[in-house]
């Protein structure tokens, strides 16, 4: 039987501030134990997560400051949707989405 190969953990932290911003921009990204690290920082900040595979892999082929491209704002728009309605039932806060 083949074995498996173990995935590598991949993360990309988002910031959208309307008054600064077009669109949101990546202020944290990175795979592995660094990926863990944000993961581990995002749950102690009560930070949303929300885990899209596909959009993470791609989000990470650009650089820490980019604004998203257009390709990727729908996908990111329900991001948005998903940190909207956690601010609903748990109070309105400073975000950011891992």
């Amino acid at each position: 039987m083949p074995e498996k190969k173990k995935k590598i953990k991949q993360v990309a932290a988002l910031k959208y501030s309307p008054e600064e911003n077009r669109a949101p921009e990546i202020i944290a990204k990175g795979s592995g134990q660094v990926a863990e690290k944000i993961i581990e920082k995002a749950i102690e900040n009560d930070v949303p997560i929300y885990q899209n595979d596909e959009l993470v892999s791609a989000l990470n082929e650009f650089s820490i400051g980019d604004e998203i491209p257009p390709e990727l704002y729908e996908v990111v728009a329900e991001i948005l949707v998903f940190v909207n309605s956690i601010d609903k039932k748990y109070g309105d806060r400073k975000w950011k989405t891992y």
